[in-house]
């Protein structure tokens, strides 16, 4: 995928998803069977590898008293673990209301229904109605939209200790694929589009917040990293 060609894919979502409107193209892509089957996975395998590797670096002392903010965190799996594991509280802040009683069901299995929270809600449009959090989560969120790195600007600025971030390798192979899946979904009719944007441009997004990086690993098509605020 060509620089150019990605210009003109963001321009061409941007006159998709204006404003407000970023909801409903999630909700058309994102409905209750896909919440569903993302339980049904957790509950079988947990988290996946990735996710497990993100979550081990952050330490009980990070947790103790924490609060836990997972931006398009879907059933909430990873704050459910970081409750489970010694936070103080989470929050779910998603865009899909689809997610909402399958990330309750999780958090009544786990055991943590009355310290986790979700809500249905658009970071970017009203950041202000969000509160900052100890930790702040954005897992495998930014590939979803052409605001990926605004929304890692925001996200750092929401985190007062550290921010965990995943998105999509930065690789030919994965822009081939991600620009085939988008080629499926304009014959199909779907407004949603998937991104693949720079990790300079990420990490940038988050060290002009005041973080730096202090862990990173990666799998054959994600990446991860977790920041932390420079006292």
């Amino acid at each position: 995928m060509t620089p150019s060609h990605d210009a003109k894919e963001r321009k061409d979502m941007m006159a998709l998803v204006p404003g407000c409107c970023r909801a409903r193209v999630c909700e058309e892509f994102f409905k209750p069977k896909t919440a569903r089957r993302r339980l049904k996975q957790y509950r079988k395998k947990g988290l996946d590898v990735l996710e497990r590797q993100m979550l081990a670096n952050i330490t009980a002392d990070e947790l103790d008293g924490a609060r836990v903010l997972e931006i398009g965190g879907g059933i909430g799996a990873i704050q459910a673990e970081l409750v489970a594991a010694g936070a103080d509280n989470g929050e779910i802040v998603e865009l899909v209301s689809a997610y909402e009683p399958y990330a309750l069901e999780l958090a009544r299995e786990k055991g943590i229904e009355s310290r986790s929270t979700f809500r249905v809600a658009d970071v970017l449009e009203h950041p202000e109605s969000v509160a900052p959090a100890h930790i702040v989560v954005l897992n495998r969120v930014v590939c979803c939209s052409p605001d990926g790195v605004r929304l890692t600007s925001e996200a750092a600025r929401h985190a007062q200790s550290a921010l965990v971030l995943s998105f999509p390798r930065d690789r030919f192979w994965v822009r081939f694929f991600v620009l085939m899946v988008n080629g499926a979904l304009r014959l199909l009719g779907r407004s949603f589009r998937s991104f693949v944007h720079p990790k300079p441009s990420l990490y940038e997004a988050a060290e002009r917040e005041g973080f730096r990086v202090a862990t990173a690993g990666r799998c054959i098509v994600w990446e991860f990293a977790t920041f932390r605020r420079v006292v």
